[in-house]
C-alpha cells in the first residue's frame, strides 16, 4: 500500500523560511536550552524518534530521502507529524555534516529530573562527570542502551547530550534511554546512593580491579565516568563507594572514555545476567 503524500512539497520552504531558520539555530546550545528542542539527523535516528511518543515536532527531508524511506513518511503521518519535503540546500543548512543524510527531525528534549528517574527504582546507571567530547557522550548513551542500563546522567560541566554530534553518535539510542542533566555533582551522587545504588568510579588508579571477585557488579550499580583528559578529580572520586580499575593486559597506556565505559557496562550486564 502506498504511503500518504507528504504534507508540504519541495520549494515551499527555503533557507530563509522561519521554520528553517529556527531549526538552524538549534545548532547552538543556548537556543536548544531556551526552546527545549534539538535536531536528529539521518534515517535511523528519525526512525527511532518517530517511534518515541511525542518526541518529533516536524520532519524535513529531501525528495530523494522521502522516496527512499516511505516507512518514515507513514510513521510521521500516523503520529500526526508534519513531513516537509525540501530541497537539498535546506537540509544542508540545518546540519553540520559534510554529507547530510537527507532527513532531519526537530524533536522535543527528552531529559527528565533526577527524582523522576530515581522514582523508577533503577538498578543500573551511568554517570558522566565533566565529559567534554560530544562523540564520547553519544557513544556512552549508545553503549548504555546496548548494555541494558536504566539511564545516563550528565553532571558538572559535561557536554550537552543534544549536541548534533552527540545525537548522531547515539544512532537513535538517545530515544531509548532516560537522560538526566545536572550541574550538581555532590548532590546527584548522594541522591543516587540514597536510592540504594553503589557509585563505582572508573579510574586507572582503582582500589579494586574490574574483574576481582570481591567486586559485586550484580548489585545495584551506578558507574561514574570522568573527563577524557584528566579523569576524575580526587574530590569526586572520594564521593564514590569504590574506585575500580579497568585492567590493561597489553602495553596500551590507557583506554579512551567510550571504550572504558563499554567494558565496565558489559561487565555489569554479564554479572546481572549471571545473577
Amino acid at each position: 500500500m502506498a504511503s500518504p503524500p507528504p504534507d508540504i512539497g519541495p520549494g515551499e520552504l527555503t533557507v530563509r523560511s522561519g521554520r528553517v531558520k529556527h531549526a538552524r539555530r538549534l545548532a547552538t546550545r543556548a537556543f536548544r536550552a531556551e526552546q527545549r528542542e534539538f535536531l536528529a539527523e539521518g534515517p535511523q535516528a528519525v526512525r527511532e524518534a518517530l517511534d518515541h511518543e511525542r518526541a518529533v515536532l516536524e520532519v524535513f527531508a529531501t525528495v530523494e530521502a522521502t522516496e527512499q524511506h516511505p516507512d518514515l513518511v507513514a510513521a510521521a503521518r500516523r503520529g500526526d507529524v508534519t513531513w516537509h519535503v525540501v530541497t537539498d540546500d535546506v537540509v544542508a543548512a540545518m546540519t553540520d555534516t559534510v554529507h547530510p543524510q537527507g532527513v532531519v527531525a526537530r524533536c522535543a528534549m527528552l531529559d527528565r529530573p533526577l527524582e523522576a528517574l530515581l522514582d523508577r527504582s533503577p538498578s543500573f546507571l551511568v554517570v558522566c562527570a565533566d565529559i567534554r567530547d560530544p562523540g564520547n557522550a553519544g557513544a556512552v548513551i549508545r553503549c548504555a542502551d546496548a548494555a541494558g542500563a536504566h539511564g545516563v546522567i550528565f553532571i558538572g560541566d559535561s557536554v550537552d547530550p543534544y549536541n548534533p554530534k552527540s545525537v548522531r553518535a547515539t544512532v537513535g539510542s538517545i530515544f531509548h534511554v532516560p537522560i538526566v542533566v545536572s550541574r550538581d555533582i555532590p548532590g546527584t551522587l548522594a541522591a543516587i546512593q540514597e536510592s540504594g545504588l553503589a557509585v563505582l568510579a572508573a579510574d586507572g588508579k582503582g582500589d579494586v580491579g574490574l574483574f576481582d571477585e570481591a567486586l559485586d557488579l550484580s548489585a545495584p550499580t551506578a558507574w561514574l565516568m570522568g573527563n577524557e583528559a584528566w579523569g576524575l578529580p580526587e574530590q569526586v572520586r572520594a564521593l564514590s563507594d569504590a574506585v575500580v580499575a579497568v585492567p590493561i593486559f597489553g602495553r596500551a597506556e590507557s583506554l579512551n572514555l567510550a571504550t572504558a565505559a563499554a567494558v565496565c557496562l558489559y561487565a555489569t550486564a554479564r554479572a546481572r545476567m549471571d545473577r
